[in-house]
């Protein structure tokens, strides 16, 4: 069963050099463990998901253009996060603020070819459907 994700959960994408920390704002007045809870409208880059060091994307345009000054040699260049649609699948039984909750097994597409997945849900004893 998956666990419910909540503020600071550790994300990861398939594409970033590093983990990056979840944020969650109080909108839906909805905590878990004494902190705001996530559905699967927490996507919103630079504000929910922050940047996972340097992107090794080549559908990246800086990467691309680093890449083509560096000759050829794959340059990563500094991640700027670019998600354009909620989470998925999101828990089909528990909703929050009126949207299906986050639940650690959801992934969120980046448009450089990312897959951000939950790492560490925030939470451990919240498990969704």
């Amino acid at each position: 069963m998956a666990q419910l994700v909540n503020m600071g959960a550790t994300l990861k994408c398939s594409m970033g050099a590093a983990p990056s920390s979840f944020v969650v704002l109080p909108v839906n007045m909805t905590n878990a463990d004494s902190t705001p809870a996530a559905n699967i409208m927490d996507y919103v880059p630079m504000t929910n998901i922050m940047p996972f060091g340097m992107c090794k994307s080549t559908a990246n345009p800086t990467v691309i253009a680093a890449t083509a000054a560096a000759m050829g040699t794959l340059t990563p260049m500094p991640c700027i996060p670019m998600t354009v649609a909620p989470w998925t699948p999101g828990s089909p039984t528990v909703l929050i603020g009126n949207m299906p909750a986050l639940s650690s097994s959801c992934k969120c597409l980046c448009t450089w070819a990312g897959e951000i997945t939950i790492t560490k849900p925030g939470t451990t004893n919240i498990n969704v459907a």
